[in-house]
């Protein structure tokens, strides 16, 4: 079943609805002075209103479109962000969940979504420098709460898996290197630990974050790649 194009807006972020609001009200105003003063020209000030008011609808959809986080189509998951973005294929994912850390115990969700790629050549040659800086800064916590509790002993230490920049080298031989290599080592201690390779926050997202994943999941399998259980 074709899906039509989904975009996904971070919650209660929507500048450009609240501006378009502030630019009928205003337009409501001006009208409103129009009418009731004789000496003004009505011809020339409508002209001059509709001129305002749609370019305050432009303004406003300009404004929306710069703060999408996510599109999704039948072919990909898009990330969109002012540093640049990321693509992955719907055929290169191989899973999409909800990862988890120990907790006395007891298995405790993370409020991310993960995303476990097939190969990381695609996303590695398609992401920016600044935007695989920033993963690699913002997602720091992320790393820290996943090796402290994780159940599996691990022989790296930590302050080698937050900033580990040896040369990598992906399954045709490619080497990547510098922050890139950072990424794409970063991604690999995070595969160890949780078990994704990419992760998307929940404060990005338009819904629960249950819900985004049971979307994505159906997605992936509209372009016919069956999620992992």
């Amino acid at each position: 079943m074709t899906r039509k194009r989904l975009l996904i807006y971070p919650p209660n972020q929507r500048i450009g609805k609240y501006f378009t609001i502030a630019v009928i009200l205003l337009a409501i105003v001006v009208l409103t002075f129009i009418v009731t003063l004789p000496q003004v020209k009505t011809v020339p000030a409508l002209i001059g209103l509709l001129l305002m008011a749609g370019l305050g609808i432009y303004i406003s959809h300009i404004v929306d479109e710069h703060r999408l986080s996510f599109s999704l189509s039948d072919m990909h998951m898009q990330h969109h962000t002012n540093k640049g973005g990321w693509s992955v294929k719907w055929s290169d994912i191989r899973e999409i969940g909800v990862p988890s850390v120990s907790l006395d115990g007891w298995h405790q969700p993370l409020p991310w979504m993960g995303i476990r790629l097939n190969d990381y050549e695609p996303f590695l040659d398609g992401i920016s420098f600044r935007l695989a800086s920033q993963i690699i800064m913002e997602q720091r916590g992320l790393l820290l709460s996943a090796y402290r509790r994780t159940e599996e002993p691990t022989n790296t230490k930590l302050e080698d898996m937050m900033f580990d920049d040896e040369p990598y080298v992906a399954t045709s031989g490619k080497v990547y290197k510098g922050l890139i290599a950072m990424l794409a080592n970063r991604m690999s201690y995070t595969r160890e630990l949780l078990g994704y390779d990419v992760f998307v926050s929940e404060d990005l997202l338009d819904r629960p974050l249950d819900d985004f994943v049971g979307l994505t999941r159906r997605y992936l399998a509209s372009a016919g790649t069956k999620p992992a259980e």
